[in-house]
C-alpha cells in the first residue's frame, strides 16, 4: 500500500461520513400504519406472551370505554398510559397479557338504537323484544369494532382478537352467578325508597351517575300553621296565630310534605312577625328576618363599620314571645298550606344550622333523610310524580299532569294565595344541583321500588358490609396518594346501592314475582338456572322462557302457596355490569387480585367503586392491589373541552398531522396525575422534542454502518476515559428511567431522556466525537471505541422509549447492526450496567466546565471575525495550583473536548486572556484564563485541523496520514 496520500478531491472519499438507512424526518402519517402492518404479520403481541409465558404475570385489566361513538382525547390519554405499562412490564420480564373489553349495556345504546328506528319510521313499540335486543347489540358490536380500529392505530399492544364485551354470553352468565352470590348471602332487598331519577331518561341512578352542575332554584320560605295544641305546651301563645316555618329550594316537593322535623336539642324561637308568630330555630332568627324582609316591618337596620348591616339587628327582643327545645315539639300538628291535610313535627338528626330555618319540610318519598326519618315515625312514602316527571292525579286539579320543575311556578303562586309564603314570589338562589352524567338534565328524587344492595347489613359477625369494604379499601396502594381519602369518604357515606334499572339493554335481575300475593322470590337457583342458559343463549332467553321452568314445576310461593309467577323486568345498572369483570375476565383467563387499575379520576365512585363492591360482596377481598388515576384532558387554557366552546382536540386530526408516536410522547411527557392539558402549540413543542430524540438516535446509528458488534465491540475496559465516561452516563439515565417506569411517573422518562440526549450527547459527547468518527483510522481502537458506545446509546435508548415512542424506536430497531431480537419489544429492557466511576465523574464535570466556558471565548473571537471555524484556533490557558496540575495533566485531550487544533498551557496570561467563570467546577478563588490566538501550521485539506506537520513530508496532518495509509 502506497504511504501518499490521494489528491485534495478524493479526500471526501477517504472520510468515514455517516450513512444510514434510519430517514431523518419521521413521515409518521405513512410509517405508522406500515408498522402496524409489520407487528401483526410477524406475530409480535404473541411472541411477546410467548417469551414471557414463565415469567411471573402482571395483570393490568381494562377498564371497559363504553361502545358508543368515536375516541376521544381521554381515551387516547387513558388507552396510550395502560399500554406503557404493558410494555414497559413485559420487557422488564413480567407476563403482562392486556385484555382489552369494552362496556356494551346501557341506556345511551338503547337511546342511539332508537333515534335509528325513528329515522327509519319504525316504532319501538312494534318490535319484539328480541328484536330490538339484536339491534342494541348490533350497534354495540359495530362500535366496538370502530374503536378497537382507533385504539389500534394509537400502536397499543393487547389481544385485541381476543377481547372481552359485556354482552359476550358467558360475561352475562357471570355476572346473574354474582348477583345470585349477593342473593345467598341475604344482601339484596327491594324497597320503595328514593332514589336518583331522571325525567329525561326515565330510569333511576346509581350515585356514580349523578353530577352536581351549577342552577339557579327558586327560596322560599313557607308558613305552616300549628294547630291548637301548641297553646297546651307553650301558654303564653294561646290565641296566637303561630306557624312553623320552612325553607325549600324544591317548592315542587311540597305537595308530598306529611312532617316537619326539628333537631332534638336545638333551641326554637317564637317570635310575632306582623300579625303572625313564626318558629324557627333561635340562631338562625336574624337570617330568616333578613330573608323575609322583616325590616319593612318597622325593625330599624344598624350598620356596622365599612357599611355592612348588621343581622342581629333585625331581632327585636320585645317581640319574642317564647322558646322551647325541639324535643318539646315533637307530635305537634300543622295544616298544610294548601291541603286539607295534617302532617306532624317530628325529630331528627339531620336537621343542622348551615341553612333555612332549622326546621325542615319532609317528603318521605322525594329525600333520603326524609324516607329514613319517615320511616321511623311509620310516614307514608308518598310519591305523586309519574316516571315522565308528571304528577298523578292526588294532587288535585292544579298539579295534575304538570312536569315537576315547571310546576314550581304553581306551586309558589298557591302559597300566595293561601298567605303561606313569606318572602318574595320570585325569589331564587345559586347553588350546585344533581345532573344526569349522560343527558345533562336535572335529576329528582323520587321513591320507587327499587333493588338495593345494603351496605350497613351485617356482613362477617359483628362487621357490616360497609366497614369490610372500607378495610380491603385501606389495603389498597392508592396513586396518587389522595385517591385513598376520596374513595374512603364516598364509601363511608354512600346510600345502599341501587342496582335495578328500568330499560331494556342490559342483564335481567333474575327475580320473580308471585301472582297471587306479589312476594318477590329471591331464589341463588333461580339465578344459576338462568346463568347456565344465558351462557349458551344470552339475555333473551330469561324473557323467551316461563319463569316457571327455571323456578321448577313444583315451586310453590313460599308465603300464600300459590304457583303461578312473572318476571322482573328491571336490569342490573351497567356499573354492576363492568364491576363483574374481575370474575368474568380476570378469575378465568388470569388471576385476581389485578397488579393495578388505572382509570380516570371519575373512576373513584365509578369502576374502582363498584368493582370493590362486587369484589368484596362474593369474595371478601379487593379485586386490585393498587388503583392509578389520572385527570382530563383539558384545552390549553385549562378549560374543559367541549363541541359548543370549539376546542376539542380529536386523536384523528392529531394522527392526521403529527402521528400517533407524537400523541403518545403527549401521554408521557405530561403529568397526568393533573388534568392534562392539549393543544396545537403543545403537540407542536413535542414535535420538536421527537425531533431532538429522533436525530440523536439517527446519529448513532449513521456511524455504525461499517460495525458489527459482535466483531468490533471494544472492551469497556480498554475504551478511552470519555467513551467510559459516556456508558457510565447512559448507565446512570437508565437507573432513572426504569425507576420512573416502576414508579409510573411517566413525564420523568421523556424529561430524563430529553436532557441525556439534548445535553449529554448533542451538545457534547457527539460534538467531541466527530473527528473521530470522520476521519480517525476507521478500524482503528479509538473509532471502534466510540462506536462501541454509540451502539449501546443506539440500543439502550432504543429499548427505553420503545413503551412510549413504539413506532420509531422499532423502525430504528430494524436498521440496528447485529441487533439482538427480531423486535425492540423483544429485546429486553435494559439493566444497569457498570455504574459512572465517581473520580471519571469529577473529572469531566470539571474539564466539560473548562469547555463550555472556553466556548463562550470562541464564539466572541467568531463574532469579532478573528476566526471563522474552531479549528482556525489555538487556546491558551493560564491556571495556578490545584487547577493547573489538573489542567496540565489532561492537557493532551484538550483540543478534542474545545474542537480547536491546538490547547496550550502557558505561565503568563496574555493582554487578550479572559477569565473563565469556573467557580463551581474548581472552587471559588480559583482562577482560569484563556486567550484564542490563530492555530500553528497550515490547515490539512482531509480534517480541517492546523498542523505544523502539514507541508512538511505530506499534504495531510499525521492523524489524516495514518487514516489514509490504513
Amino acid at each position: 500500500m502506497s504511504d501518499t496520500p490521494p489528491k485534495d478531491k478524493d479526500f471526501k472519499d477517504s472520510v468515514n461520513l455517516p450513512r444510514t438507512d434510519f430517514p431523518m424526518k419521521g413521515n409518521l402519517a405513512q410509517l405508522e400504519p406500515r408498522m402496524l402492518g409489520w407487528w401483526a404479520e410477524r406475530g409480535i403481541w404473541g411472541k411477546i406472551l410467548e417469551q414471557n409465558a414463565d415469567a411471573e404475570p402482571f395483570v393490568l385489566p381494562d377498564g371497559p370505554p363504553y361502545a358508543n361513538g368515536h375516541l376521544h382525547a381521554g381515551h387516547a390519554l387513558n388507552k396510550v398510559l395502560k399500554d406503557i405499562v404493558v410494555k414497559y412490564r413485559n420487557m422488564s420480564g413480567r407476563r403482562c397479557d392486556f385484555i382489552p373489553g369494552w362496556d356494551t349495556h346501557g341506556l345511551p345504546i338503547e337511546q342511539a338504537v332508537e333515534k335509528r328506528l325513528k329515522d327509519k319510521k319504525i316504532d319501538k313499540r312494534t318490535l319484539a323484544r328480541d328484536a330490538f335486543l339484536e339491534a342494541c347489540r348490533a350497534y354495540a358490536l359495530e362500535f366496538v369494532d370502530i374503536q378497537k380500529a382507533e385504539f389500534q392505530r394509537l400502536g397499543v399492544f393487547g389481544s385485541w382478537e381476543q377481547p372481552y364485551k359485556t354482552l359476550d354470553f358467558t360475561y352475562e352468565a357471570q355476572e346473574i352467578r354474582e348477583l345470585a352470590t349477593f342473593a345467598k348471602r341475604g344482601m339484596l332487598y327491594r324497597r320503595k325508597k328514593p332514589v336518583y331519577w331522571c325525567l329525561y331518561d326515565q330510569t333511576a341512578l346509581a350515585e356514580a351517575e349523578v353530577e352536581y352542575e351549577n342552577h339557579t332554584s327558586p327560596s322560599v320560605y313557607v308558613a305552616f300553621q300549628a294547630g291548637a295544641e301548641l297553646a297546651e305546651r307553650v301558654p303564653s301563645l294561646k290565641g296566637k296565630d303561630v306557624a312553623f316555618v320552612i325553607w325549600t329550594t324544591t317548592p315542587w316537593t311540597l305537595p308530598s310534605n306529611l312532617a316537619v322535623s326539628v333537631n332534638p336539642e336545638f333551641e326554637y324561637v317564637f317570635y310575632q312577625l306582623g300579625t303572625r308568630v313564626i318558629c324557627v330555630a333561635r340562631e338562625l332568627l336574624p337570617k330568616v328576618l333578613a330573608e323575609v324582609k322583616a325590616d319593612e316591618l318597622a325593625v330599624k337596620h344598624v350598620e356596622l363599620p365599612g357599611g355592612e348591616v348588621s343581622a342581629a339587628a333585625l331581632v327585636d327582643p320585645s317581640r319574642i314571645l317564647a322558646y322551647a327545645r325541639g324535643e318539646e315539639l315533637e307530635h305537634l300538628t300543622y295544616q298544610h298550606p294548601f291541603y286539607e291535610r295534617r302532617g306532624r313535627v317530628i325529630l331528627g338528626e339531620h336537621v343542622t344550622l348551615d341553612a333555612g330555618t332549622g326546621l325542615v319540610h319532609t317528603a318521605p318519598g322525594h329525600g333520603q333523610e326524609d324516607y329514613e326519618v319517615g320511616l321511623k315515625y311509620g310516614l307514608d312514602i308518598y310519591n305523586p310524580v309519574r316516571p315522565d316527571g308528571r304528577y298523578d292525579d292526588t294532587v288535585g286539579p292544579a298539579l295534575e299532569g304538570r312536569r315537576v320543575f315547571e310546576a314550581n311556578p304553581v306551586v309558589i303562586q298557591l302559597l300566595v294565595e293561601k298567605g303561606a309564603l313569606l318572602n318574595g314570589a320570585t325569589d331564587t338562589v345559586a347553588h350546585t344541583y344533581p345532573h344526569c352524567w349522560r343527558c345533562r338534565n336535572p335529576v329528582i328524587l323520587s321513591a320507587t321500588y327499587q333493588w338495593f344492595i345494603p351496605m350497613d347489613a351485617p356482613f362477617h359477625g359483628t362487621q357490616t358490609f360497609r366497614q369490610v369494604v372500607l378495610e380491603q379499601v385501606d389495603k389498597v396502594q392508592w396513586v396518587p396518594s389522595w385517591g385513598h381519602s376520596r374513595i374512603r369518604g364516598m364509601l363511608e357515606t354512600r346510600p345502599d346501592w341501587t342496582i335495578s334499572r328500568q330499560r331494556t339493554w342490559g342483564v335481567p335481575i333474575c327475580i320473580a314475582y308471585c301472582e297471587g300475593c306479589e312476594e318477590a322470590v329471591v331464589s341463588p337457583e333461580l339465578m344459576e338456572r338462568v346463568a347456565a342458559a344465558v351462557e349458551k343463549e344470552g339475555v333473551g332467553v330469561w324473557y323467551r322462557t316461563p319463569v316457571k321452568e327455571f323456578l321448577g314445576a313444583d315451586f310453590q310461593c313460599p308465603r300464600c302457596g300459590k304457583g303461578e309467577f312473572r318476571r322482573e323486568t328491571d336490569i342490573l345498572d351497567v356499573w354492576f355490569d363492568s364491576a363483574c369483570m374481575f370474575s368474568a375476565v380476570l378469575e378465568k383467563r388470569q388471576r385476581i387480585p389485578a397488579d393495578l387499575f388505572l382509570e380516570g379520576s371519575d373512576q373513584h365512585r365509578g369502576w374502582f367503586h363498584s368493582s370493590m363492591l362486587v369484589a368484596v360482596g362474593t369474595r371478601d377481598m379487593s379485586p386490585y392491589k393498587a388503583c392509578l388515576t389520572h385527570g382530563f384532558v383539558v384545552d390549553g387554557q385549562g378549560e374543559k373541552m367541549s363541541k359548543s366552546r370549539g376546542n376539542v382536540v380529536a386523536p384523528d386530526k392529531v394522527i392526521q398531522q403529527y402521528g400517533a408516536e407524537v400523541l403518545r410522547l403527549w401521554v408521557a411527557a405530561s403529568d397526568y396525575r393533573n388534568d392534562v392539558r392539549l393543544s396545537d402549540q403543545i403537540l407542536k413543542g413535542l414535535s420538536e422534542g421527537y425531533r431532538k430524540i429522533r436525530n440523536t438516535v439517527r446519529y448513532a446509528l449513521s456511524n455504525l454502518y461499517d460495525f458489527d458488534p459482535a466483531k468490533h465491540a471494544v472492551p469497556e475496559v480498554e475504551l478511552l476515559p470519555l467513551d467510559r465516561w459516556a456508558l457510565g452516563r447512559l448507565a446512570e439515565v437508565v437507573a432513572r428511567v426504569r425507576k420512573a417506569y416502576e414508579d409510573y411517573e411517566f413525564h420523568l422518562v421523556y424529561a430524563t431522556v430529553v436532557d441525556f440526549v439534548a445535553g449529554d450527547l448533542s451538545a457534547v459527547y457527539f460534538d467531541i466525537l466527530k473527528d473521530r468518527l470522520y476521519t480517525w483510522r476507521a478500524d482503528g481502537q479509538p473509532r471502534r471505541g466510540a462506536q462501541t458506545v454509540l451502539y449501546e446509546v443506539a440500543s439502550v435508548l432504543l429499548r427505553l422509549l420503545a413503551p412510549v415512542m413504539s413506532f420509531t424506536a422499532e423502525e430504528a430497531w430494524q436498521t440496528l447492526p447485529g441487533k439482538p431480537a427480531e423486535s425492540v419489544f423483544l429485546g429486553g429492557f435494559p439493566v444497569v450496567s457498570a455504574k459512572l466511576d465517581p473520580a471519571l465523574a469529577e473529572r469531566y464535570a470539571k474539564l466539560f466546565a473548562v469547555r463550555g466556558a472556553v466556548q463562550g471565548v470562541l464564539e466572541a473571537a467568531r463574532r469579532d471575525k478573528r476566526i471563522g471555524s474552531s479549528l482556525e484556533a489555538r487556546v491558551v490557558l493560564t491556571a495556578e495550583g490545584a487547577a493547573r496540575d489538573f489542567l496540565q495533566a489532561h492537557l493532551a485531550e484538550l483540543p478534542g473536548l474545545f474542537i480547536t487544533s491546538q490547547v496550550e498551557l502557558a505561565d503568563v496570561k496574555g493582554d487578550a486572556a479572559q477569565t473563565l467563570e469556573v467557580a463551581q467546577a474548581f472552587g471559588e478563588g480559583v482562577r482560569v484564563t484563556a486567550e484564542v490566538l490563530p492555530a500553528h501550521g497550515e490547515k490539512c485539506p482531509r480534517c480541517w485541523t492546523y498542523s505544523e506537520a502539514v507541508g512538511q513530508g505530506g499534504d495531510v496532518c499525521l492523524k489524516c496520514r495514518e487514516a489514509l495509509a490504513a
